[in-house]
């Protein structure tokens, strides 16, 4: 009888997933478009910060010093907010949605504050540890809020436009960065977001109502901070270089044996643990494992990519953080296209995979093309190939969460949006480690006459060389890109391979029983 019992309850979530059996958390549809404003800005003012610092970093390294620690200041965002995303999902799960989004926007504001608040280049950087706490909870917990509101079909409508504020907030990052930086000092990128969190905080207060799971509250904790503990080393091991002075050092080992054991241990923690942080049983279907790989991907791709558009654009043109920042308009031109018309047409047909197959074919061809670019490129020309790129990120953008909530139980749609999220932003920060490495290595002994030390030039003190001098920069940069974007074409064709493996999914409609 006993296991007759979990028999049946091991088949009950799969039929609460049905929508017949939908029941959304805000009936009425005028509340439910005003709560969702306030979800988007606050996903706005978390996302931002991912890019914002892109165009400033300049900024405040005159301010600051230690150039060669350029990365590190969006990674420790990055590495912190992809660490928490899973505990932030289960915890959503465990206790609602509520308090858990109410706790994650006071952190990030606080945070915030401390950014605008630092007196050096590691008091800043721990700041930014601190805001990505917050950050990765916004972010999971807006896309399992969004769960909570609208059924599959009309979900994926709404995914859309919360995509396109991530991925739109992350492209034109750089052009606000770059011009507050200028105008108002660098310090107010981050201030900024003290009246925007106070205002969605009262917002959430107000009109968020709390649904609390049936479900006794039991906290994965050992498996939290084995899954963070993996997560972290795996960033650290992909900038060995500038950490160890080698990639291939004792430090790099010890982190690697850390790492394996963390991981082997969360596998080994997850399959005992009452409420695990990730439930192993999600691996069954290939839909979540492949969408856990096109996002670790496209992450790498997308929003990793930002800040090293940004350098590109400054280091062999010449053109000042305000300038730069401006053609992420184009990227975010195409943001707004691809991921609008991919909601849409998601909501009308039902299909997904073909508009993450499309959008990750066009992010190879795009990568193929940057690669080719030289310092005397057509502006006009870079322009183009920045708004291919941002077609081809919002094609693709809402389809693995999208795609993961539909095939979990409703009780583990937290966790499966954790488990994506994570994924995506873990990619971040392991591409832009990656990608810093590449470049690095590539500009290693380059000398150019007049010039001290190349890798310490500001885009201030570039603009003041000779202009056989400032060329001479440019090229050694431009070279030094072309394995780099060799490299991120090479992550987006992994997910190509990944996203090609999809099972063609129908998303059920509102009346229509998931077969």
């Amino acid at each position: 009888m006993l296991k007759a019992h979990k028999s049946a309850n091991f088949r009950k979530p799969p039929m609460d997933m049905s929508p017949q059996q939908f029941q959304p958390l805000v009936t009425d549809p005028r509340k439910r478009l005003i709560l969702f404003l306030f979800l988007l800005t606050a996903m706005f003012m978390a996302t931002l910060d991912n890019q914002i610092v892109s165009t400033a970093l300049p900024t405040i390294v005159g301010e600051f010093g230690e150039l060669e620690r350029f990365g590190w200041v969006g990674s420790a965002f990055l590495l912190a907010t992809s660490a928490v995303m899973p505990v932030y999902g289960k915890l959503g799960d465990l206790f609602g949605r509520k308090y858990v989004m109410i706790g994650a926007v006071t952190i990030f504001t606080i945070g915030s504050l401390l950014c605008g608040l630092a007196w050096s280049m590691d008091s800043l950087i721990a700041a930014r540890v601190f805001q990505g706490l917050g950050g990765g909870g916004i972010m999971v917990s807006i896309f399992s809020v969004n769960a909570d509101l609208f059924e599959p079909r009309e979900r994926a409508r709404y995914q859309s436009y919360s995509s396109l504020v991530i991925m739109a907030s992350g492209t034109v990052g750089p052009t606000i960065g770059g011009t507050m930086s200028d105008l108002f000092g660098w310090r107010s990128i981050f201030l900024i977001n003290l009246p925007i969190g106070i205002i969605v905080l009262a917002g959430l207060v107000m009109m968020l109502p709390n649904r609390r799971p049936s479900r006794q509250p039991k906290i994965d904790y050992l498996g939290a901070v084995l899954l963070a503990l993996a997560s972290t080393t795996v960033v650290l091991l992909t900038d060995g270089i500038s950490l160890f002075g080698a990639l291939f050092s004792w430090q790099s080992f010890t982190v690697l044996v850390i790492g394996i054991a963390a991981a082997v241990s969360w596998v080994l923690v997850e399959r005992r643990a009452p409420e695990p942080i990730i439930p192993l049983r999600l691996f069954k279907d290939s839909t979540f494992s492949l969408f856990l790989v096109v996002s670790l991907m496209t992450g790498g791709v997308a929003i990793g990519m930002v800040n090293y558009f940004a350098l590109f654009l400054q280091t062999t043109t010449g053109l000042s953080p305000t300038a730069a920042g401006l053609f992420f308009i184009a990227v975010t031109g195409g943001i707004v296209i691809g991921s609008l018309s991919a909601g849409r047409l998601i909501s009308i047909t039902g299909r997904y995979k073909p508009f993450v197959v499309t959008g990750l074919v066009m992010n190879v061809a795009t990568l193929l093309i940057f690669s080719q670019l030289h310092a005397g490129s057509s502006l006009v020309l870079v322009a183009l190939v920045m708004l291919m790129q941002g077609l081809s990120v919002g094609l693709g953008q809402q389809a693995p969460i999208i795609g993961v909530q539909n095939a979990v139980p409703r009780a583990d749609v937290g966790s499966a949006t954790g488990a994506v999220t994570l994924t995506r932003m873990g990619g971040a920060a392991i591409a832009i480690s990656v990608y810093g490495a590449v470049i690095t290595a590539f500009m290693h002994g380059v000398t150019v006459p007049g010039v001290e030390n190349v890798t310490t030039l500001t885009p201030d003190q570039l603009a003041k060389l000779p202009d056989a001098a400032r060329l001479a920069v440019a090229n050694a940069y431009a070279q030094a890109f072309e394995p780099m974007f060799l490299t991120a074409a090479g992550f987006a064709i992994i997910g190509l391979i990944a996203a090609l493996m999809l099972k063609p999914v129908r998303l059920p409609s509102l009346g229509e029983r998931k077969s």
